[in-house]
């Protein structure tokens, strides 16, 4: 019988954190008998890996302006929360768990806190047969501005307090947690940095290259970049006859979506759809890409070979997307347009420009989920005396 392990995933904005926790699950299946815990609500054909349950909880999520709102009509914030907290906690004594993943908290996730101390300290309360208790954690923090070592501190002393191990999914080249984490308390948690996490699998490289395609990921902060692009093409199209595909993301608020296909239906070379199957595949034939610059997505960019020109999301505090593609631009492996530089002419320049660019290949360690699926295997053998399968 092989051991059980509690995968904690939520997706508040965007779709990254989804993305990275299914791939991290299909790797885990391999070894454990997973299940999936999602906070989020789970787009249209999305399902859990092969062998993993699934366990739906009540949606909650995050609208653009950081308010934390229920997904389901049904329930409050507040019921959707009781019920979450009772389905975690009977999750945990249903499965009685080898291994407890969670995902971003207490490095993110300050307003889940409610629902995952009370699952921290049931998990501990199990004594001797207590799980193995992990952090799985992106590259790169979001900054706090003056509220950052306050902060860290709190996330530290959390960490400290209920966690075994820091699963940080980056290669140390590109990224390391001391760069944007910085609490006066030192860290007593292992960090183990496992590479980068991308869904299994591999792309032909494209015979032909055709089209740009300007993807948002889930789109909820989608919309400027979509109304620039719709601009850019407008500018570009009669000079160089390059066809435009907007991707924008099934969480793309609904009068963005409206504004988009008003102005699809009257143009000329432009197409507009709401999400595609595998944007990696997508890009591998495209001509350039243009995007935003969170995890998966930058992922996509870089295993595809695409030459990408990226606008980072960026509010204030909110540095994460603009640190990443700065970094990956200092590797030639793609180009960046700042934020503060987004409109149409600017965009169709930036468009002209990366039809030329030649991506240097990044180089980096992409074998995160496998790399997750040792680590844990390792710790729960090392504390348990029972090997994964």
């Amino acid at each position: 019988m092989r051991p059980a392990l509690l995968l904690y995933c939520q997706h508040s904005v965007g779709l990254g954190h989804l993305a990275r926790s299914l791939a991290l699950a299909e790797a885990l299946a391999r070894r454990f008998d997973v299940t999936l815990l999602s906070g989020g609500a789970m787009p249209e054909g999305v399902s859990a890996p092969a062998g993993v349950e699934l366990v739906a909880l009540p949606p909650l999520g995050m609208r653009s302006d950081g308010k934390l709102v229920s997904r389901d009509d049904r329930h409050s914030v507040d019921d959707a929360f009781a019920l979450r907290r009772a389905a975690l906690l009977a999750a945990l004594q249903r499965t009685r768990p080898a291994g407890l993943v969670i995902e971003m908290f207490p490095f993110g996730r300050k307003k889940f806190a409610a629902e995952l101390v009370p699952l921290l300290e049931a998990a501990h309360a199990l004594g001797p047969a207590r799980p193995v208790v992990a952090c799985s954690l992106r590259d790169i923090l979001v900054g706090r501005g003056e509220r950052q070592v306050e902060y860290d501190e709190r996330a530290c002393l959390a960490a400290n307090r209920h966690f075994d191990a820091i699963l940080l999914h980056a290669d140390p080249r590109l990224a390391r947690l001391e760069e944007s984490f910085r609490p006066r308390t030192p860290l007593r948690v292992p960090v183990h940095y496992t590479g980068f996490v991308v869904p299994a699998g591999s792309v032909a490289p494209a015979t032909r290259r055709e089209g740009v395609v300007v993807s948002a990921g889930g789109g909820i902060v989608g919309g400027p970049l979509m109304r620039a692009a719709l601009d850019a093409h407008r500018w570009l199209w009669p000079a160089l006859a390059v066809p435009t595909t907007l991707v924008a993301g099934p969480f793309l608020p609904a009068d963005e979506w409206r504004h988009l296909e008003r102005v699809a239906a009257r143009a000329e070379g432009l197409r507009l759809v709401r999400s595609v199957p595998n944007l990696r595949e997508t890009l591998a034939g495209a001509a350039a890409s243009v995007s935003q610059c969170g995890y998966n997505t930058a992922l996509d960019l870089v295993r595809s070979g695409v030459p990408a020109l990226v606008v980072p999301y960026y509010a204030e505090g909110e540095d994460e997307q603009l640190r990443r593609a700065r970094r990956l631009e200092d590797l030639g492996a793609l180009r960046v347009l700042e934020p503060d530089r987004l409109d149409g002419p600017a965009l169709a320049a930036g468009i002209r420009e990366t039809l030329r660019f030649r991506p240097q290949p990044a180089g980096l360690r992409l074998d995160g989920a496998s790399e997750t699926a040792e680590l844990l295997t390792h710790l729960v053998s090392v504390r348990t005396g029972v090997a994964a399968a």
